[in-house]
């Protein structure tokens, strides 16, 4: 008889056996060839793998995706405009995808005295 974890099998066969009882001294009768095995204590084998024992295609497109925090996202282009509150040449912009794919970007703009502005691309 052979036993792999909690699975018993016939040792002449090879069929899985009916499950144990859990003594010792009980026999199990194998359905296809009528072998008689010695029934043992059930065990359970724990094992553990590192994640890159077994690759995959989805295991490493998310290990590739970056997380950003939003002080991340906090990231200004300078750009050639003109500030209609303080009249400083350069402004702070950032564009964001807020409408549909198909459509444009929005663009907000930024300047240190803090005005404020938007345009939609």
């Amino acid at each position: 008889m052979s036993v792999i974890g909690s699975l018993i099998f016939c040792t002449d066969c090879g069929n899985l056996l009916r499950e144990s009882t859990g003594n010792a001294d009980a026999i199990l009768h194998c359905d296809v060839c009528g072998t008689r095995n010695k029934d043992t204590i059930p065990q359970t084998t724990v094992s553990e793998s590192k994640p890159s024992a077994f690759p995959s295609a989805l295991r490493a497109k998310r290990s590739a995706v970056q997380t950003l925090s939003a002080e991340d996202r906090k990231t200004e282009a300078i750009i050639d405009r003109t500030c209609n509150e303080c009249g400083r040449k350069e402004m702070f912009y950032t564009t964001v995808q807020l409408r549909s794919a198909d459509e444009g970007s929005t663009v907000f703009y930024r300047c240190v005295c803090g005005f404020k502005e938007t345009s939609n691309n």
